[in-house]
């Protein structure tokens, strides 16, 4: 019975991996697929008992799937979501989109665009980890459609750009509900974890990746250039239909991926942490269609080692922007520019694949010839 149900679990990933990238329809219902699915691994599972752990339905994960999209902080005991920032900067640009494009003329008048680019690559992957990768992502998308760029250029520097932002999200609590929930469960022995403990153990990786962005950014513009005799920037203005639609399918897109999450619960604890941790680095790349603060719950433990953390913990971070269902600024970025799931993946596979081997050669060769 559960050789059976195991394979159903695959069936539904494979599915999930394969089916945007080929069926139109699908592709243009991205969220309501995900969302079925999510509800069909999650059944499933629930056939699959595992010692400790729940399984399947139960109404602490309905609740959760219901709020989290809704409660990622609190300030002043006022819950703070993704959903509530996407829709109040979604109205707070709609409304103010003459200022907003008046800002950005000014920034395009002062720096050329290759100077421009990178540094929005940059700073915004930086200050991921401060304001939220979310934030982040929706700063970005009004600045790259804005700018007078083609099609292929802006569809390029988003994607490079939002790789940047869900690394640099990685050097804080703050920055995603990945890291919120790793420094939770590394808070006491042996580690401690505090507000700073990702900082001090990851920004010797994080920071050069982030620059290293920020580069690749300038040479995609120089591939593909924009409109040099006309730099004026343009902010299109949405309804308030069109913004509170994204905000919807934004909130549709979190509870699918909390159910995907879920439902993949025995795949993960069944098999994924089974693997050494130099396979385990390249099997994270789930992580680009699987949430990975889920994985990064069932992995990160106190009992492992500070290299099996790191390791982890950035794949995770740079495989999420493989493909759009990987991390939340894709799906608003995605969402907003209109970028398909297979534009996506021509760009975010190889882009990941690179910086997968770039950081592999870093934490596990010099190990592996005796060198550390």
């Amino acid at each position: 019975m559960n050789g059976m149900i195991t394979l159903g679990l695959f069936a539904i990933f494979c599915a999930v991996l394969i089916l945007p990238f080929t069926a139109k329809k699908i592709e243009e219902n991205l969220e309501i697929f995900l969302f079925c699915c999510g509800i069909l691994a999650l059944t499933l599972s629930g056939f699959i008992m595992l010692p400790g752990e729940q399984t399947g339905w139960s109404l602490a994960i309905v609740t959760e799937a219901l709020t989290s999209p809704l409660n990622i902080a609190s300030i002043g005991g006022i819950p703070i979501g993704i959903v509530q920032i996407v829709l109040v900067v979604g109205l707070l640009i709609s409304w103010f989109h003459h200022r907003l494009e008046r800002g950005i003329n000014i920034m395009v008048e002062s720096l050329s665009l290759t100077v421009m680019i990178p540094l929005i690559i940059i700073v915004l992957g930086l200050l991921a980890s401060i304001i939220s990768a979310i934030l982040a992502a929706i700063i970005l998308v009004e600045l790259v459609n804005a700018l007078p760029l083609a099609k292929e250029a802006k569809i390029e520097i988003t994607v490079i750009a939002c790789f940047s932002i869900g690394i640099g999200a990685g050097l804080t609590p703050l920055g995603e509900p990945l890291t919120t929930i790793v420094v939770s469960r590394l808070s006491g022995d042996p580690y401690h974890a505090g507000f700073f403990f990702l900082f001090d153990k990851l920004a010797v990786y994080i920071i050069p990746a982030v620059i290293l962005l920020g580069v690749l950014g300038f040479f995609a513009l120089k591939k593909r250039p924009g409109d040099e005799t006309n730099l004026k920037c343009t902010v299109e203005r949405e309804t308030v239909r069109d913004v509170v639609i994204r905000a919807g399918k934004v909130y549709l897109f979190i509870m699918a991926l909390l159910f995907l999450g879920e439902g993949f619960k025995p795949l993960i604890l069944g098999y994924v942490v089974l693997i050494p941790s130099w396979a385990l680095y390249w099997v994270n790349m789930v992580s680009a269609v699987l949430d990975n603060a889920t994985l990064a719950a069932a992995e990160i433990s106190p009992v492992l080692s500070l290299n099996q953390i790191t390791s982890a913990l950035l794949a995770l971070l740079i495989s999420g922007g493989m493909l759009i269902p990987g991390n939340i600024p894709n799906i608003i970025a995605a969402g907003k520019t209109g970028i398909t799931s297979k534009e996506w993946a021509r760009r975010g596979i190889p882009l990941g694949l690179g910086l997968m081997a770039i950081f592999f050669g870093l934490l596990f060769v010099p190990a592996y010839l005796g060198l550390a």
